[in-house]
C-alpha cells in the first residue's frame, strides 16, 4: 500500500511539474512570438481622422478640367489665328499703299482715303481681338468655377461616406504623411461621376 501511495505521488508530481512547465511556456510564448513576428505597420485605423488632396494632380487628371483646358486652348488658337489674319490683311494693304506711293499713283485725296482705311482696319483688328480676349477670359472664369464647384460638391458627398474631420489641400501643408493622400480616390470618383453625366 505504501508502494502504491508512492507511485501515485510520483505520478501526481510528474503531472504537476508538466503542467507547471506548460504554463511557463505559455507565458513565454506571447513575448517570444511578439519578438519573432515583424512589427505591423500602422493601419488606416491608426491614422488621424483627416486626409489631403493634391489639387494639381486632380486638375491634371479630372476629365472635366481636361475638357475645359482643351476648350481654353481652342479659344487661344482661334485668337492667334484671328490676330494673324488681321496682321496679314493690314500688312498686305500697307504694302499696296507703299507700292502706289512709290509709283506716284496717289492723289492727295486718295492717299488720305487709304490712310483712313488703314486706321479703320487697325481699329477693327484691335476691337475684334479685344472681344475675343474678353470672351476667352469669361469662358476661363466660368470653366474654373464649374470645375471648383464640381470638386467641392464631390468632396462633400465623398466625405459623407468616410466621415473625415477635415480634407486639406496638399499645397497648404509643409509636410503631411503620404498615407493620408486620397487624391487618386477623388480623381477616380470625379471621373466616374463626370463620365456618367457626359454619356
Amino acid at each position: 500500500m505504501k508502494k502504491n501511495l508512492l507511485s501515485i505521488l510520483s505520478v501526481a508530481m510528474l503531472i504537476v511539474s508538466a503542467i507547471a512547465c506548460n504554463s511557463k511556456d505559455e507565458a513565454k510564448t506571447p513575448a517570444s512570438a511578439a519578438k519573432s513576428q515583424p512589427k505591423a505597420t500602422s493601419s488606416k485605423v491608426d491614422l488621424p481622422n483627416y486626409r489631403y488632396v493634391d489639387i494639381d494632380t486632380v486638375l491634371a487628371k479630372y476629365n472635366l478640367a481636361i475638357d475645359y483646358s482643351e476648350e481654353m486652348l481652342r479659344l487661344q488658337n482661334n485668337m492667334e489665328s484671328e490676330a494673324k489674319k488681321h496682321e496679314s490683311s493690314i500688312k498686305s494693304f500697307a504694302n499696296s499703299m507703299q507700292s502706289k506711293y512709290q509709283n506716284n499713283q496717289y492723289t492727295e485725296d486718295s492717299y488720305k482715303a487709304d490712310e483712313r482705311k488703314m486706321q479703320q482696319m487697325q481699329s477693327n483688328a484691335a476691337s475684334s481681338l479685344d472681344k475675343l480676349q474678353r470672351s476667352a477670359a469669361d469662358a476661363a472664369m466660368a470653366g474654373e468655377k464649374v470645375v471648383q464647384d464640381s470638386i467641392k460638391n464631390f468632396i462633400k458627398v465623398y466625405n459623407e461616406a468616410h466621415h473625415y474631420e477635415a480634407i486639406f489641400l496638399k499645397a497648404a501643408t509643409l509636410y503631411i504623411d503620404p498615407r493620408l493622400d486620397i487624391t487618386d480616390e477623388v480623381v477616380e470618383g470625379l471621373n466616374a461621376r463626370y463620365n456618367k453625366v457626359k454619356k
